[in-house]
């Protein structure tokens, strides 16, 4: 063998620009391959609306689920829309919810669910779109669609 193969990589100019053009575009590809899914997951992947859009919403159903673990019905109403918070059959929206959630923690998993939604929340995919906004839970946080308003000032669930 002749000495110029028997170099090595690093005493061979040709041999280690390509090296580690090489070495550097497999690292770059890797990085970038496993800097994806890590950001993806932790920001909501599919969230469309601000950084502080999101977070407000989040920030809504967390306390709405909050409030609901605690059993605190008034908590809760401090999240809904006003058409929600209606004295309806002489009751209060807080008489109401303080009913309901006294029920809800009774049932069996009734508190595992709720905590499983409540951390759901901080990664859950938002779609804020003008006033209305939505949060993509594995279960509903009342009845039907996961539905937020831009009311007085803050997002408030509509149901």
């Amino acid at each position: 063998m002749s000495r110029a193969r028997r170099r090595s990589i690093g005493h061979n100019r040709r041999m280690r620009s390509r090296s580690l053009f090489t070495a550097l575009a497999c690292a770059a590809g890797l990085g970038a391959a496993g800097a994806l899914p890590a950001h993806a997951g932790a920001s909501g992947a599919h969230s469309v609306g601000t950084h502080e859009q999101v977070a407000w919403v989040r920030s809504a159903a967390t306390r709405f689920v909050t409030a609901e673990l605690a059993g605190d019905g008034t908590g809760a109403c401090d999240v809904l829309d006003a058409s929600l918070r209606a004295t309806e059959h002489h009751r209060t929206c807080a008489q109401r919810w303080d009913a309901r959630l006294a029920k809800l923690l009774r049932e069996p998993g009734g508190r595992a669910q709720l905590r499983t939604q409540k951390r759901a929340i901080a990664t859950a995919a938002v779609v804020v779109h003008g006033g209305v906004a939505s949060i993509e839970l594995p279960t509903p946080l009342m009845g039907g669609a996961n539905r937020f308003v831009w009311s007085e000032n803050c997002w408030m669930l509509d149901g």
